[in-house]
């Protein structure tokens, strides 16, 4: 029962996979409806989970995954063409295969995209009957190879509910195919125990599709049984040599040894009979290879290749995020063994702590490595909510995306799901206008929305750029003071006012819609970015267009950093964000909270007088110069101590508000470290002394 509900999942997982790659499939054939290549990618995919599921008990999925297939079987054999309306029946149909996978209840409306997708069959024909398959030759299509694929199923196939008789029917539809059984292995009655699988097979097909469709077929079964698939010959290049004899075949597949056929041929009688006679082999494997014989002689194709196989393995997100809660203890546990060791004067202990270090930082980076994935995935859904959102709202707008091969750790890309797409619905329903209103304006009927992503130092930047009506800083004053959001009487520069939007309760939308426009939303979305120790800002041109950009750390889990110190208590800065250290020599003459930095006078922000630290700072201080937003700002400390490998650590509730500092650290000594956001301290270093002071 466990192996079952195992293999079920691994169903759900695979078929959550294939149904992403589906959607980006469909919307890619919007822009391109002849392209073949796409319309095979959609029916394999479609043919996946149809056999699949039909294989695993999910008779609901493979029943209505079946009536989309038959129609993209039309498409791709060129008997129908694919129309905005396929593809939009296909979208509905494939959220509601995605419902019926989640255990969800689909709002879709099922009948009326199964009525839809029959209309578009000009053969009228029940799409349950399986159509006559003519011998398959070169002249029909030239692409035609022939597979000889053998199947052996472990004995504990039945125990985890798989009917391997689904699996043959399946490769079957694939092309022209002959199935022999293998009953050898079958003892006695007495001694047969019915749980057991204890035939195997050996499938001669012949079919245009390739080695990774043949290989789909098993995908839930192929770790543990014995599968080999290899191409015995093709319609290229068609030669005699192609035409094997049985012995050949048989010694190929290690049926029997060379010198056992060689002993074999010395006597006169029909090779197959003498091996079957010998005992060698079985009448069945005999017939297998007669068939692989004829069906190669019969297409005349070439000498077989290799089967490539690529393997990998699923890893539940559970046991990957625990690997990395190990790795950050093992980082806390070398940086007390380093500490130590320097406090040592044992070389061999500094050697064993130095070795110790190399292979922490090699494994830590290995595992953060591990969970890093491109944010393409996460992209790709987007071009479904803008073409939806688009035809809901009556506008053209094409999203264009850069930077898909962008790496976030995977916990960031989870969690930055949701504040993207409601930035996106907002440049949609607030940013984008109407087809009427842009050529009023001259402008192309069409808007365009870029999503774009690229690395930037340790962080990834984000950015969403509209072309579209822009946002005008005057009527966000006028709205801030109109909500109490403001006072009527606040100086605020036009950057300033642009921030207001994403004040709790902002909104300058006339009317509530199912997009956008409810009065709540943009603050979540900064909070969102601020519990991703991320940061964002705006910037709009009125009449012109809106750029929002979002900054991103790569990863929650570790950073290398800079420890610093004032009086007792020591600071983390992150290392990405620092430029370099300096030394600061006080005197009555000089400019408040400004250093001469090469002929350049660059900020800072004094941590002593800004978190409230009791003491007098030395008379040389360090100032460590920091990159912020792409301006140099200086951040003045007692002392810099040297480079920190950080696990960060959350802070508890009571402390997640306190401005400047991001989360804390375990040192080596077993005391505590704060994490600092220079962003946040630098914004925080032009407020009033009292708001500055930490708790």
């Amino acid at each position: 029962m466990f192996r079952e509900e195992m293999h079920r999942q691994a169903f759900k997982e695979e078929a959550l996979e294939l149904l992403g790659e589906l959607e980006t499939s469909l919307l890619e054939l919007e822009t391109d409806t002849t392209n073949d290549k796409v319309i095979n990618r959609v029916f394999r995919a479609m043919h996946t989970i149809k056999g699949s599921g039909a294989m695993f008990g999910f008779e609901n999925i493979a029943s209505f995954t079946h009536e989309v297939e038959t129609v993209f079987d039309l498409a791709r054999t060129g008997r129908i063409e694919v129309t905005r309306e396929l593809l939009s029946l296909t979208l509905l149909a494939r959220d509601h295969i995605l419902a019926m996978v989640e255990g969800k209840d689909s709002d879709t409306g099922v009948e009326e995209v199964i009525r839809g997708l029959r209309a578009l069959n000009p053969e009228h024909k029940p799409l349950e009957a399986t159509p006559t398959r003519e011998p398959l030759t070169c002249a029909m299509n030239p692409n035609l190879r022939t597979w000889r694929i053998r199947f052996t199923p472990p004995k504990n196939l039945f125990l985890s509910g798989t009917n391997p008789a689904s699996l043959l029917e399946e490769l079957c539809e694939m092309g022209e195919h002959h199935v022999i059984m293998h009953l050898r292995d079958i003892p006695a009655l007495p001694l047969l125990n019915p749980e057991d699988c204890l035939v195997w097979w050996d499938i001669i097909l012949t079919t245009a599709g390739s080695e990774e469709e043949i290989r789909d077929v098993f995908i839930f079964v192929e770790e543990d049984s014995d599968l080999t698939i290899q191409m015995v010959g093709s319609c290229q290049g068609i030669d005699e040599e192609s035409y094997k004899l049985i012995g050949q075949i048989l010694v190929e597949k290690n049926d029997i040894t060379k010198d056992a056929l060689e002993r074999i041929l010395l006597e006169r009688k029909p090779i197959g009979q003498l091996l079957s006679e010998a005992g060698l082999v079985s009448a069945s494997q005999v017939e297998a290879a007669l068939v692989e014989q004829q069906e190669v002689k019969r297409l005349r194709q070439t000498a077989s290749a290799e089967a490539q196989q690529t393997s990998s393995i699923r890893v539940p997100a559970q046991k990957l995020d625990f690997l990395v809660d190990l790795v950050g203890e093992l980082v806390t546990a070398q940086a007390r063994l380093t500490q130590f060791a320097s406090e040592q004067s044992d070389a061999r202990l500094q050697a064993i702590s130095e070795e110790i270090e190399r292979l922490s930082d090699e494994l830590r980076d290995n595992t953060l490595g591990i969970r890093m994935l491109p944010i393409g995935s996460t992209f790709s859904r987007f071009k479904r909510l803008v073409r939806d959102l688009s035809q809901e709202l009556g506008k053209r707008i094409v999203l264009e995306t850069h930077g898909e091969d962008t790496e976030l750790d995977k916990t960031v890309i989870e969690r930055l799901n949701d504040p993207l797409v409601h930035l996106l619905r907002n440049s949609i329903d607030h940013g984008i206008e109407s087809p009427e209103e842009r050529m009023a304006r001259g402008k192309n009927p069409e808007g365009r929305i870029e999503l774009s992503a690229e690395h930037s130092g340790g962080e990834v930047l984000i950015r969403i750029t509209d072309d579209g009506a822009g946002i005008d800083p005057d009527r966000i004053r006028a709205k801030a003071v109109e909500k109490g959001i403001i006072a009527a009487d606040t100086p605020m520069s036009d950057k300033d006012a642009l921030m207001l939007i994403f004040a709790p309760g902002f909104s300058t939308a006339e009317k509530v819609t199912s997009i956008s426009g409810r009065g709540v939303g943009m603050d979540v979305v900064k909070r969102n970015i601020d519990a991703l120790r991320g940061r964002i800002s705006l910037e709009s041109v009125p009449g012109q267009g809106t750029t929002i950009s979002v900054r991103i750390p790569l990863t929650l889990a570790i950073i290398d950093g800079l420890q610093v110190q004032v009086e007792d208590s020591c600071f983390i800065m992150p290392l990405s964000a620092v430029e370099e250290c300096v030394e600061l020599i006080r005197t009555d003459k000089d400019r408040a909270d400004l250093i001469n930095l090469r002929g350049q006078m660059v900020p800072y922000v004094s941590l002593r007088r800004d978190f409230g630290i009791p003491g007098q700072a030395p008379k040389i201080q360090q100032v460590v110069v920091c990159n912020s937003q792409g301006q140099s700002v200086g951040i003045a400390v007692d002392r810099v101590i040297g480079e920190h490998q950080t696990v960060i650590k959350s802070l508890g509730k009571v402390y997640q508000d306190i401005r400047g500092i991001s989360g804390a650290t375990i040192k080596g000594d077993g005391s505590m470290a704060l994490i600092l956001d220079i962003a946040a301290l630098v914004a925080a270093g032009s407020a009033p002394p009292a708001s500055r002071v930490l708790a």
